[in-house]
């Protein structure tokens, strides 16, 4: 009796998975959100951020002074690789007026007096207005500038020492006397790409589940497929073959998009691979599975099939801004980072920058791995909860 309810529930289990397969490649819709959509998103994304840095931001600079001194300032900045100095203005009304119609993005202010404080060893003011409504800008326009100012002071205060009669060596040690070497440490380059888009990827592939998995969970009640796929004989399907014939079905199709993703896209766009194969991997089956069963669950309250695009498209990116990726969690309210959690993209996000792009071990994330499989579980209950319930609404007997 045992091995006969075993093979019927193994039959139901094909039968799932072979129903689940012809429902996604034979619905288009399907097929664009759960097969091409991560595709294509991770195809845009990365082509819109490949070059990484904002290079060559223009900026006016107003020089009152005139002097030898303020154009050699000027050639420090026009030198700098993120900043080119497209305007002269004669004023700062000008400069202001060439500001607000967008042809600059920054103002660097050269008082009359400049050279000549420079000449009397006492501080040279220099005014700089950078536009901070966009912060890529900012942090581009500010630190040339300011990395510019910077080194004509060093060099001004080491002239002056060299003409007191000290020897370079020691001027240096006067105006430089901590030295140091800076390694930007998993992004080199500073670049927004390599940044944002394995957290961004890590969002895609849980909303894309959870919108395909939602449309098929619409499909199914729609046309009453619980009633088709049972055996003959049995009142109703089992609960654990749908839920696991469905979960088998996807996760079966995300390793081969991911396989993908995480190969010859990431090769292709040069974005960060420091993890060894083995612990991504580890890393990815408990958050695919979180996100395959909390899809499940969530199917179960769509009653059509287009529900799903209504309610889950809109929380893409607040998922992605509470996971800690694009706002330090420390900025987050402690509340609601933690709410966050729920959701399998917080903790995915996290961990996975961490694996694959600073090659930590699977020890050093787990805090997330097993928050992943806790929702994996969770979720689990939850989905084949959702799924018995909807068999008895629709009175699958």
């Amino acid at each position: 009796m045992r091995r006969t309810r075993l093979g019927i529930k193994l039959r139901e289990f094909g039968s799932v998975i072979r129903a689940e397969y012809g429902h996604i490649f034979t619905d288009a819709g399907v097929v664009l959100i759960m097969i091409f959509a991560i595709l294509i998103y991770a195809t845009v994304y990365s082509l819109a951020y490949k070059n990484e840095v904002l290079r060559d931001i223009p900026v006016g600079v107003v020089d009152n002074s005139m002097t030898p001194a303020s154009r050699q300032l000027i050639r420090t900045f026009d030198a700098a690789p993120n900043v080119n100095v497209t305007y002269n203005p004669e004023n700062l009304t000008e400069a202001e007026n060439l500001f607000f119609d967008r042809k600059i993005y920054g103002v660097v202010y050269i008082p009359e007096d400049y050279e000549r404080n420079l000449l009397k060893g006492v501080p040279a003011i220099v005014s700089v207005y950078v536009d901070a409504s966009y912060f890529l800008m900012y942090r581009q326009v500010f630190s040339d500038v300011v990395a510019g100012l910077t080194g004509t002071g060093t060099e001004v205060e080491f002239s002056r020492l060299l003409a007191q009669g000290i020897n370079a060596p020691q001027a240096e040690a006067v105006v430089s006397p901590v030295q140091f070497t800076l390694r930007n440490l998993y992004n080199p380059y500073l670049g927004y790409g390599t940044f944002l888009m394995p957290a961004i990827l890590i969002v895609i592939i849980q909303q894309t589940l959870l919108m395909g998995i939602g449309m098929i969970g619409g499909t199914w009640r729609e046309f009453g497929i619980y009633r088709k796929l049972r055996t003959p004989g049995e009142k109703r399907l089992s609960t654990i073959p749908i839920v696991l014939g469905k979960a088998t079905a996807y996760l079966s199709i995300y390793a081969v998009t991911l396989s993908y993703i995480f190969t010859f896209h990431y090769k292709l766009f040069h974005l960060p691979m420091n993890g060894s194969l083995v612990n991504v991997l580890s890393f990815l089956v408990p958050y695919v599975l979180a996100c395959i069963f909390m899809g499940i669950a969530v199917s179960t309250l769509f009653r059509s099939r287009e529900s799903s695009i209504l309610y889950i498209l809109w929380t893409s990116i607040p998922l992605l801004l509470i996971s800690g990726a694009s706002v330090p969690k420390e900025a987050i309210p402690g509340w609601l980072y933690n709410f966050g959690k729920i959701f399998p993209s917080s903790s995915g996000v996290e961990g996975f920058l961490r694996v694959q792009t600073m090659g930590a071990s699977l020890t050093e994330v787990r805090p997330e791995v097993t928050t992943l499989w806790i929702l994996c579980f969770v979720y689990l209950i939850l989905a084949c909860l959702g799924i018995r319930l909807v068999m008895n609404r629709e009175d699958v007997r």
